[in-house]
């Protein structure tokens, strides 16, 4: 899986910089928070929207500051710390306190089906993290998306595992120049398909490949016009 995009990061965080709203209002809705792309851009500036709840507003806000996060600090680990802090980032205010950038600890169900994942501990949460990072004979876009896709079906936090999940790996994607991993509106009802079976067999070969032919975005800045 050759990685689609080769930026530099200073052109990768132009990319981002530039299309920060959209990837942002897409991010939410996938998550189920349902708001238009204007009603998103007015958030991000600042502005007062009328016809929202707060928790739709807050949650806007959080994804702008776990996305300045990301883009602001260079020296951040691939680790389990980051994990927890960008868990604080997207879903302060909105999960209970003891809950807010801490492993779960009680059981969660998953719509569309009757699979339910393990509980996660920490120990094991680093060593896998630590595998899928360290594979030398994979490409930055398919680590990236193993680890989103990781996260995803680990649901180590009570909610927002697929903001974490994306944050993270659009991590990696920015300082390796590979691009931004991120579900179009159209796509995202065969995103959860996929994921559903993903989630069941643990198998992510189908879901995997769909998502490098759909959903990585870039700039090829070397071509002409």
């Amino acid at each position: 899986m050759e990685n689609k995009f080769n930026l530099t990061k200073e052109q990768n965080v132009f990319v981002v910089k530039r299309n920060i709203v959209d990837y942002i209002w897409k991010s939410a809705n996938l998550e189920g928070i349902r708001v238009t792309y204007p009603e998103t851009q007015a958030i991000y500036d600042g502005g007062i929207v009328n016809g929202l709840t707060v928790d739709k507003i807050i949650a806007i806000n959080n994804l702008k500051y776990a996305w300045q996060f990301i883009l602001e600090n260079d020296g951040i680990d691939y680790d389990f710390k980051v994990l927890l802090h960008l868990h604080k980032l997207t879903c302060d205010k909105l999960v209970l306190t003891e809950n807010l950038g801490k492993l779960r600890t009680t059981p969660v169900n998953i719509g569309g089906t009757s699979w339910k994942p393990d509980f996660p501990f920490e120990s094991q949460i680093k060593e896998e993290l630590s595998e899928l990072l360290n594979q030398p004979l994979k490409t930055k876009t398919e680590i990236s998306l193993e680890i989103m896709l990781w996260i995803m079906r680990r649901q180590m936090f009570i909610d927002g595992n697929k903001r974490v999940a994306m944050l993270f790996a659009n991590k990696i994607m920015i300082d390796n120049g590979c691009g931004i991993i991120t579900i179009s509106q159209e796509n995202q009802p065969t995103f959860f398909e996929k994921l559903i079976k993903f989630y069941e067999t643990g198998d992510n070969t189908d879901i995997k490949k769909w998502l490098y032919e759909t959903s990585i975005d870039g700039i090829d800045f070397n071509q002409k016009n």
